[in-house]
């Protein structure tokens, strides 16, 4: 006999739902509320969206973080990628137990000695604060998480597939390039993902190492916030959740359309069979 979910069980479901959802759906709501004031319903409108778009700040803001932490993502997962295939395939060498602290301690570092640290190593350094000096600290700690997921990838590869490649005459390059990094592409697209998340929300690194002219949309946003929160703010929030819900969404598409491509293969071969 099939049992449902217990009474206990459910209002715990339900509750941890509430507590994560909650204030996401409040801000989506009160982003058309006609008054100024976020904390009283004066009534429907959609103004504030259009009062976002003319907000040279935010748009500015929001312009440099995208480019930020795209380069971020990209670089980070090029680095994170290398540095787990070391640690993963050439075994002991010299060294190794260092490089592994080294990569994988922004994991363990609060963000405020991280920023601290960066921003001393550009003072030394004389090194101009602005657009380049966040993308370098981004790239610092983003890496480390990189490197967890392309490794916990490469610990269930089949490397009978790459001794195949290099037995028939590839080349070490060449088998990386062809097998290895395809097989990754799930987990590099995953770490790509994370690391452009990890660039878009950072707010205490990025105050450490940012120069004129260099603000961020987090930056602007904990600006404006600490003068009260204004619905222009919650019609930020909601594009940045709708955009985020567009882009789950046609994901599971795509997996699911993958999915059902595999399904439909596996059939074909049973019955070739």
């Amino acid at each position: 006999m099939k049992k449902g979910l217990h009474p206990f069980t459910l209002s715990m479901l339900l509750f941890g739902f509430a507590f994560l959802y909650a204030p996401i759906v409040i801000l989506i709501i009160f982003s058309f509320n006609e008054g100024k004031l976020v904390s009283v319903w004066a009534g429907f409108s959609p103004k504030w969206y259009g009062e976002l778009l003319r907000d040279p700040q935010i748009l500015s803001a929001a312009w440099m973080s995208l480019k930020i932490a795209s380069v971020n993502a990209t670089f980070a997962t090029v680095l994170g990628l290398f540095g787990a295939y070391a640690l993963h395939r050439f075994g002991s060498f010299k060294g190794r137990t260092v490089f592994t602290g080294m990569l994988t301690a922004p994991l363990v570092m609060p963000d405020v000695i991280t920023g601290l640290a960066t921003l001393l190593l550009f003072v030394w350094l004389s090194w101009q604060r602005g657009m380049s000096t966040i993308t370098i600290a981004h790239i610092t700690f983003s890496m480390a998480f990189v490197a967890v997921l392309v490794r916990a990838r490469l610990a269930s590869l089949d490397q009978s597939l790459e001794e195949a490649a290099m037995d028939l005459g590839a080349r070490p390059a060449k088998t990386f390039l062809l097998i290895t990094v395809p097989m990754l592409a799930p987990a590099l697209v995953a770490a790509w993902l994370l690391a452009f998340t990890l660039s878009l929300d950072d707010l205490v690194i990025a105050s450490f190492v940012a120069g004129p002219g260099s603000t961020t949309l987090p930056m602007v946003v904990f600006s404006k916030v600490r003068l009260g929160v204004s619905p222009e703010i919650n019609a930020l929030g909601t594009l940045i959740v709708l955009l985020v819900t567009l882009c789950i969404v046609i994901a599971a598409l795509i997996f699911q359309r993958q999915e059902a491509q595999r399904m439909q293969d596996v059939q074909m071969a049973d019955r070739a069979d």
